[in-house]
Parts: structure tokens; sequence; C-alpha cells
């Protein structure tokens, strides 16, 4: 029987799918197997021995220590794609919100009406002051081209808009979801001189902290409209005030807002509403539960934060899955154990990522305590499990 602790409202779309004989679930449980968690903060959450798997109903991870759950041997996985279409809704909302001053243009009619004025004799006269450009032969820039740029850079195809992508990191199945009429150029500076309109689709990290900042604004277009949906620490907000300030950006959309940021009328501020339809949060918590629940009972990984991919069918009678350190002859040690006492590998699987790998080893012979303790004691293994 596997524990399942649940930190957030999880959808139960995702919930249902938990066989009740094989998984208790509840936000109380102790000494859990696996979490489900969207936006709780578990940075400083003390993790059971028993915890194998964490499943983020969402992308962004910076709520999970990753770190330390490396250290651990603890699987950390997100539902990259999950929530695309609700983004890519929201995206294309925001272009027109920054184009046409819709939130502009409806406060002023309700400040007309509140003032006592019949709104309409005073309409066809005060619109000119939300006049604003159509998306059509427009040109949009979307700086990282995954699920959800793929998905915006498509949209913005269909209605008629020039657009250019840039992504360094771009795969092969992401490339493949791209129309071929897709500009996809090399250097982001290209993207910033010829956009109208800019949305950075890429994770947080340290590399990607102010992507878009002072020097990167000055390679834009002058009154170009920036949307972030990606998250708040990719824009320097104060190079972003500047640049509004001056006209250099003429509208900031972001679904991250601050105090700071609302000094400025030309910031349209959205409470981080990107995934936040009932589809989306459906999706998310189907695709974590399947992403923890393969990994529980077959040890395969699948969008792992800090695990490589692993994906192979079950062959013999045992699954032996190790969690190790990314050092020379791993692969042989654990092997060399194996065939000491006698057991003979159906398959196995070995990759890495970064400092840690993964060895996933299907056994044709049953094996006892002692080979796994053995497995255990060799220098740079973290974690061992044994799946029959």
């Amino acid at each position: 029987m596997y524990h399942i602790k649940t930190f957030n409202k999880i959808s139960p779309a995702g919930l249902n799918k938990l066989d009740r004989e094989v998984y208790t679930v509840s936000d109380s449980e102790e000494n859990e197997d696996g979490i489900l968690v969207r936006s709780a903060k578990l940075l400083d959450y003390q993790f059971p021995r028993n915890l194998l798997a964490i499943a983020r109903a969402g992308v962004g991870v910076n709520n999970i220590p990753i770190d330390r759950c490396s250290e651990s041997g603890v699987a950390v996985f997100s539902t990259p794609g999950a929530n695309a279409n609700a983004v890519k809704e929201l995206v294309l909302c925001a272009m027109l919100l920054s184009s046409r001053d819709v939130e502009g243009a409806s406060n002023w009619v309700r400040s007309q009406a509140a003032a006592g004025v019949d709104v309409t004799t005073v309409v066809e006269k005060g619109k000119s002051a939300f006049v604003g450009p159509e998306l059509y032969k427009k040109t949009v820039g979307i700086i990282g081209l995954g699920a959800i740029g793929a998905l915006v850079a498509n949209v913005c195809l269909s209605l008629g808009m020039d657009v250019y992508g840039y992504d360094p990191f771009l795969s092969v199945d992401a490339a493949l979801r791209l129309d071929r009429h897709i500009h996809v150029v090399k250097d982001v500076n290209e993207l910033y001189r010829r956009a109208d309109y800019i949305t950075p689709h890429i994770h947080f990290t340290e590399k990607t902290l102010h992507f878009i900042d002072a020097e990167a604004i000055s390679n834009m277009k002058r009154g170009v409209r920036v949307l972030n949906f990606a998250r708040g620490q990719i824009v320097d907000d104060e190079a972003m005030l500047a640049a509004l300030e001056t006209g250099k950006v003429s509208w900031y959309v972001t679904d991250f807002p601050n105090n700071q940021l609302l000094q400025s009328r030309r910031v349209i501020p959205m409470p981080h509403l990107g995934a936040s339809t009932p589809e989306s949060e459906q999706n998310c918590a189907v695709m974590a539960v399947d992403e923890l629940t393969d990994y529980l009972e077959t040890g395969n990984v699948r969008n792992s934060v800090n695990l490589p991919p692993v994906n192979f069918p079950r062959s013999g009678v045992m699954r032996l899955c190790v969690i190790h350190r990314n050092i020379p002859a791993m692969l042989a040690n654990i092997t060399r154990l194996l065939s000491k006492d006698g057991v003979n590998v159906a398959n196995l699987s070995n990759k890495s990522r970064d400092a840690y790998a993964y060895t996933v080893v299907d056994l044709d012979t049953r094996i006892d305590h002692t080979v796994v303790d053995d497995v255990k004691a060799l220098d740079g293994v973290i974690r061992v499990r044994v799946i029959e």
C-alpha cells in the first residue's frame, strides 16, 4: 500500500485515478511515499524517510527544494504542456488588451456613468482616446518554443501575424510542432529588433534571471508590447518601469504583479491566471498522478526535473532501481555485484542528468536483502529500491 499526501486542492479528475486498493490518499497522511502538490511551499517541509517522489500539478517547481530532493533520492515531477492551452489563450487575450486598451476604455465608460453622464452621448467622441493597432500583419517574438511557446506561435500565425521564435534548446519534438512559416532565429537580438510584441515562455533559472533587462530592452523596437506569463523574475522590473516611462515599451502585461510595477499605468496586471481554468487544473492533476504512479509502480521516469527520463516495459521477475551520483564505473560496479551473486540481468537502462544518474535493472533472478545492501553500500549510491 502506497501512502500519498496531498498539499492544496488536487482535482478529483486526478485523484480518482488512484486505485484505493493500492493507495491511501489524504492531506493528513504520515510517512508518505508520494506527494501531490500545486503551489504549496515545501521548501522547509521535513521529508519522511519513506518519501520516494513529489509530483507538482503544474510546471514551476520553485516551491520544491530540488537540491534537497536530489540528495535524498526523491524524484520530482512536473506537468509540462498540461496547462499550455490555458496559457496560450491568456497570452492572446493579453495581446489584445495591450493593443486596444480594453481595460482603460471599459473603465472610462463606467466613470462617465458614475458621473451621471448619459454614456450614449459621449462614447463616439470618447473612443478616440483608446485607438490601438490590430494584430494582423504585426510581428510577434516568442522566446522559448516548448509546449506553450509552440501553441502561441501557431495561433499567432493563424491570426495573420509574422512570427519569430528563439529557443537555443529547441528539441526535435518541439520543432515538429511548429508551422514551417515560423521564423526560428539563432540570435535573440534579431527577434528584439523585429517584434511588435514579445512574449517569453522559458523556465526561471539562475541563467534566465532578468533575461529581459535594460540591455535587452534597448535592442527592441520603440513602442513594443511585452507580455510575461512565464515567471516574474525573468523580467527586470526596474528596467521595465524605466522603459515604460520613456515609451520604449508601450505596455507591459504581467501575470506576476507586485506593488512596484503597479506604479505605472502602462502595466496591465493579472493575478497569476495563466493556468486558472478547470480544464487546466484537471489536465495537470491527471498528468501528475500518472507520472507519480508510474514511478512508484514501475520505476519509470517521465517529466522529472531532477532525474533523467527512463521508460521501458518490465521484464524478468524483479526490478532494481538505483539513484546515484553521475560518476565513472557506477554501472560496472552494480552489475559486478549482481553477477557475483549469480543474478542474471534481463534488461537495463543507465542514464544521467547533470550530477545525478539513474540505473534501472530488470532481473531474471530474485535477490535478497544482502545483495540490495551491497548495492546501497557502493560509493555514490543515494537510494536503492526493489520493485517486485
